[in-house]
């Protein structure tokens, strides 16, 4: 049995190689815009200005090096799913709601798009998104949420019984799917590798190993020296905070990944699998996966959800008794994996606000600029986000007037800061031990009633 390599940031970087370092920021600078984070939010809203403003002098500062954070550690998932719709909808009408569902499901094929414009290979293949139910609860979940989705303007949507949830993937112990088109899957740091590439080839200016310790006003603070610009824009996400006076702004959460060795093509044949979707499920505590273009699985979870006062791993090193819980996983969906390598074992953040609510919002006062609070659905949000934070610059600057984007529901929402220490880490644990005992209760139970100790974490926690 091989044995498996845990942390060393992700498989994606195991398998793609960690990048040739650029220079630190060298002393003090000036910049029209500088951005505070080398992911996918940074770059993408990067490109974006440059493309929309040639002449604009962009700087990009990123503590490791790009990709270093979600962008290079997460599942692979590009699809139209995003943080706060439902609360959007209750605060903005259905209308709104649906609008920001509509740009997502486009953002979806913007990707792609730019992905080709740029001939950047990041392994995508449009399959689609398929979330599976296991038991009488997840299909009820299951209903009402594809019910919901069409609601939102996914007329394209399509509910599948359990003979038609295997004929696209066999997963044992499956009564029900839903799957949508919006949605692919891709190798997370080939994107971002590629993107990084274009935005340096259009004349941004990416600082790498230079973090910021403090955002002010016109002001990016690095032990280095210090930028100035007309607008400063976090885009941190799970890093926001390490930065000054940020600590409770979004929470890091954590989660876990593993994958599989390369399986060969009879093990294939029993699990199907051809189309490539990305494989989601309808647990409380619920898990993500995709078939890689090497054909591996590499499936993710929740591990150990959260660190006390907010701290961040160094390198994805990930709890042995995580990586056996997400093999249970693995082999709960597909019995013939049993036995089966686990190569790669790793571990990234994601940035959660307090209302579980994604956010666009630049103070025209100061000229501070955010994205993020994406809460997972990241690869395609960031997309948005970065398009959208362009059209707030430039309708500030006066190069432009409202737009569509600008005036989604996502645009400039306010978020109260999460609870001190130990409240923090005391909620967090206590709701995803409840999340847990939920789905052991509904695996177990055969009702098609969710369990009420999710309902109850659900209010709880604000996410519903």
């Amino acid at each position: 049995m091989t044995s498996t390599i845990n942390g060393g940031i992700s498989f994606w970087y195991a398998d793609d190689g960690i990048p040739a370092p650029r220079e630190p920021l060298p002393g003090d600078a000036t910049a029209d815009v500088c951005i505070v984070g080398g992911g996918y939010t940074g770059l993408w809203t990067a490109y974006y200005l440059k493309k929309a403003v040639p002449f604009l002098n962009i700087t990009v500062l990123e503590a490791k090096f790009c990709g270093y954070g979600a962008s290079g550690r997460n599942g692979g998932w590009l699809y139209n799913g995003i943080a706060g719709r439902d609360r959007y909808a209750r605060l903005h009408g259905h209308d709104a709601a649906v609008r920001l569902q509509q740009a997502m499901n486009d953002t979806v094929a913007e990707v792609v798009r730019i992905a080709a414009e740029e001939n950047i290979d990041a392994d995508i293949h449009q399959g689609g998104v398929l979330e599976v139910a296991h038991n009488p609860a997840q299909l009820t979940r299951l209903k009402n949420f594809h019910a919901a989705e069409i609601a939102f303007g996914e007329k394209d949507r399509e509910l599948y019984g359990a003979r038609e949830t295997a004929d696209r993937v066999r997963v044992a112990g499956a009564v029900g799917s839903t799957w949508t088109p919006h949605g692919a899957r891709l190798h997370p740091v080939k994107l971002l590798k590629g993107l990084a590439t274009a935005v340096e080839a259009l004349g941004v200016t990416i600082h790498e190993s230079t973090p910021v310790t403090e955002i002010k006003p016109k002001h990016a603070i690095t032990p280095y020296g210090t930028v100035r610009a007309p607008y400063v824009l976090r885009c941190t996400e799970g890093f926001t905070a390490s930065l000054a006076h940020q600590r409770r702004t979004w929470l890091p959460m954590n989660s876990s990944m593993i994958a599989t060795a390369p399986l060969p093509d009879d093990v294939w044949s029993q699990i199907g699998w051809s189309g490539r979707e990305t494989l989601g499920d309808m647990a409380h505590a619920y898990m993500y996966a995709q078939r890689t273009a090497d054909n591996r699985i590499a499936l993710g979870g929740r591990g150990i959800p959260y660190r006390y006062g907010s701290r961040t791993d160094n390198d994805g090193t990930t709890q042995a008794a995580t990586v056996d819980a997400l093999r249970t996983v693995l082999t709960r969906l597909f019995p013939q994996l049993a036995g089966t390598d686990i190569t790669h074992a790793w571990s990234g953040v994601l940035g959660v606000p307090r209302d579980w609510c994604a956010t666009v919002t630049l103070d025209r006062s100061t000229g501070l600029g955010w994205a993020g609070g994406y809460v997972g659905s990241g690869v395609a949000t960031t997309n948005l986000a970065a398009r959208t934070l362009r059209d707030l610059i430039q309708q500030d600057s006066g190069q432009s007037g409202p737009t569509e984007l600008t005036a989604l529901p996502w645009v400039n929402h306010k978020v109260r800061k999460w609870e001190p220490e130990p409240f923090r880490w005391l909620g967090v644990h206590t709701l995803y031990a409840a999340y847990r005992t939920a789905d052991r209760h509904e695996l177990t139970a055969h009702t098609t009633r969710t369990s009420r100790i999710a309902t109850l974490a659900d209010r709880i926690s604000g996410r519903h």
